[in-house]
């Protein structure tokens, strides 16, 4: 039986991401609602037909709407949540209470782990919608590649296989494909500590390690990410797969890696506090790396390049002294 297709749109979070992944959507000739939290920025979003802000030079179409009201977003049968992951609590609350149907969608679409409690971010939304089905979208992906429309694949994540589907329908499109599994735990816990990960590939860059360093560092990064991951819950092929390597991958590699980014500002000597002030858009690795460090020790799982990670944020060591430990470890079989 042919799944019954999706009809409205809403996307909570008007960032780079939020933006982007109207563009799926909009492909398949679906009416796309954008809100955002600041009123300002989405008229003048509204009015450009750019988000100059988050996603310059990328031009949005007439028929993508926007609005600062949650309450707009109530006819909506899926709606995306796109926001910073330490906002996710309060904004999932605030929109629980627009009176959403009991049967639309929701999508965590932000990469995360809860300090604290370690929820992922889907657990946060189900607390805040127990009667909703919730999934979760991860993979390789930068918004502003998507937002281009170059090829791009991403993972589904979502417990119910028809729901699946018709999520799957909704965001396929010749530019963008959309694979679909039930393991919506490890789907989740590769988008979220992938980035602590690319943190630590730009500090190797920051230091001018080389090639042979950050391949090492990469390849034991997705050891590390698969027995947190495993312990977490999640499976362990999914972390050979698009939301595990395929992430951890662009992440580490790619000019647009805003993680890799502030790792290399790092391995270059500045300050995170300096670092964080002069960005507009969050680095989510670097809250990833206290929530993932505090439920890597409560399950007693080793996690060396995380605790290096850990201890560089927090000051107490040098980004050199942070690698000259990896490197010093005892070796032992692969």
């Amino acid at each position: 039986m042919t799944a019954k297709p999706l009809s409205n749109v809403g996307i909570v979070g008007a960032g780079s991401w939020g933006t982007a992944l109207a563009f799926p959507p909009l492909g398949n000739h679906l009416p796309v609602t954008i809100w955002g939290h600041d009123a300002a920025h989405i008229a003048r979003v509204a009015a450009a037909r750019e988000n100059a802000a988050y996603l310059p030079g990328v031009a949005l179409p007439e028929k993508l709407r926007f609005t600062h009201e949650l309450d707009d977003l109530r006819a909506c049968d899926l709606v995306l949540l796109v926001t910073p992951s330490k906002a996710i609590r309060e904004v999932a609350s605030r929109l629980s209470t627009v009176g959403l149907r009991e049967d639309a969608a929701l999508l965590s679409c932000t990469k995360g782990v809860e300090r604290g409690s370690g929820l992922r971010m889907s657990e946060i939304i189900a607390e805040c919608f127990p009667r909703n089905p919730v999934g979760v979208l991860s993979g390789p992906s930068h918004a502003e590649e998507v937002a281009r429309q170059k090829p791009t694949a991403l993972v589904l994540g979502c417990a119910d296989a028809a729901l699946a589907k018709r999520l799957q329908q909704a965001f396929s499109t010749p530019f963008f494909r959309a694979y679909t599994s039930d393991d919506v735990a490890g789907i989740e816990l590769g988008g979220a500590l992938k980035n602590i990960f690319a943190l630590a590939a730009g500090v190797s860059d920051g230091l001018g390690l080389g090639d042979n360093s950050k391949a090492a560092l990469v390849t034991r990064a997705l050891n590390e990410l698969t027995r947190l991951g495993t312990a977490l819950g999640g499976r362990r092929e999914t972390f050979q797969g698009l939301s595990g390597l395929g992430d951890l991958m662009v992440t580490c590699f790619s000019k647009h890696s805003r993680n890799r980014a502030v790792g290399e500002r790092l391995g270059r000597g500045e300050r995170l506090a300096d670092i964080v002030a002069s960005m507009n858009m969050v680095a989510e690795g670097v809250p990833t790396t206290y929530s993932a460090h505090e439920v890597a020790q409560r399950h007693g799982i080793d996690t060396p390049i995380i605790t290096q990670m850990r201890a560089l944020l927090d000051g107490t060591i040098s980004p050199r002294a942070a690698m000259a430990n990896l490197m010093g470890r005892e070796v032992g079989a692969e």
